[in-house]
């Protein structure tokens, strides 16, 4: 059974419609099918989606967002990676069913899969707390990441939550520094990492992920520091000024890549992700292997370097400041003594000719 967001109800007694035409059978007599009167009403539906989709507001897009059809992390794992192994437990305390995590095979290169799983139906959602995360999912993925670190594997995660669990007992096991320390991995990784927002990315329980190279966004996903209803709250006291709220945040991902805060965005079918998946599938596809691609040929400083000046760069430009500073002029940058030193730590010509020519100083200084 289909569900419609409340903006839709035209398009779903369009669709009741169809289906009566379709199955003619199930009504009062037999009667042939209508197929002219079918296709009249298909480009109907699709002309009023395409209206729909293309003047949503921004507290629509966030219920597009939020739609409970709409494909998840585990959708996007089981069909877009091969020989997917989950990996589970931090080691500490216990394991997050909120997150899947893995080693997989993407176009016969490996990769971990990190993906934040709201779950598909009521039993599902319960058990994976609706992908709000404790402290030990995220002292799992900070394990996972250290591993893939250690053996040069490129990351990519599904982010999907509407921020990390705010329960007693995960504030106890200490969720902040869990997020932080997540934060920090990612920042430290000299492999790349790709964060993709499928659905809402929330507060630190999305940025503990998308801390990344890359960071994309589906084309109805949203992602902000806090949720419009909570937003609405604190500034206006009235979670009903939901509209003016997630106006004011700026959470779609075009506002997102006008701000550069994000670098793709992906397109959706008309409708949303959820009316063909088949084609989010190919789009994400395609973005994946383009990325991965882009940092085929960089070493690992560069990739480093890519992700400490993407994020030094964030509120440089237009919309959050009035100056400009080009990344060029940033502090990451590497300078001639850190190139040195980098090229005489990872070239054994290097340190093989700084030896003689210490071996050589050391003989002339001895021999006056």
């Amino acid at each position: 059974m289909k569900n419609y967001l409340n903006f839709e109800l035209e398009i779903k007694n369009l669709e009741l419609e169809l289906e009566k035409l379709k199955d003619p059978y199930n009504q009062e007599g037999l009667s042939e099918v209508d197929t002219t009167k079918i296709s009249e009403l298909q480009a109907d539906i699709n002309n009023k989606l395409k209206h729909i989709y293309s003047n949503l507001d921004h507290w629509q897009t966030t219920l597009v967002a939020r739609h409970e059809d709409r494909p998840k992390a585990k959708y996007f794992i089981e069909n877009l990676f091969e020989d997917f192994i989950p990996l589970s437990g931090d080691r500490f305390y216990a394991e997050d069913k909120s997150v899947i995590s893995g080693f997989a095979k993407f176009e016969n290169k490996s990769v971990l899969v990190i993906g934040q799983e709201k779950g598909e139906d009521l039993e599902s959602r319960i058990e994976r707390n609706f992908g709000m995360m404790r402290p030990e999912g995220y002292r799992k993925t900070i394990r996972l990441m250290k591993l893939a670190n250690k053996f040069k594997i490129p990351i990519i995660s599904f982010i999907d939550t509407p921020g990390a669990y705010p329960g007693v007992g995960a504030e106890e096991r200490g969720q902040a520094e869990a997020i932080s320390k997540s934060i920090e991995c990612s920042m430290e990784l000299t492999v790349p990492n790709i964060s993709i927002i499928i659905g809402e990315g929330g507060s630190g329980g999305a940025i503990a992920l998308a801390s990344s190279n890359k960071v994309i966004m589906l084309e109805n996903a949203i992602y902000s520091v806090i949720s419009p209803e909570g937003c609405a709250t604190i500034l206006w006291r009235d979670p009903k000024k939901t509209l003016e709220a997630s106006k004011a945040m700026k959470l779609s991902s075009k506002d997102l890549y006008d701000l550069k805060i994000i670098d793709e965005i992906i397109p959706e079918p008309t409708g949303g992700a959820h009316r063909d998946k088949d084609i989010i599938l190919d789009n994400v596809r395609n973005s994946i292997r383009n990325n991965l691609n882009f940092f085929l040929n960089m070493n690992k400083e560069q990739i480093l370097l890519h992700r400490k000046n993407k994020f030094l760069s964030i509120g440089r430009g237009r919309g959050l400041s009035s100056g400009t500073t080009s990344s060029d002029n940033l502090s990451m940058k590497t300078n001639v003594l850190n190139k040195f030193f980098n090229k005489f730590l990872n070239n054994k010509n290097y340190f093989i000719i700084s030896i003689l020519v210490t071996i050589l100083i050391l003989f002339y200084l001895f021999s006056l």
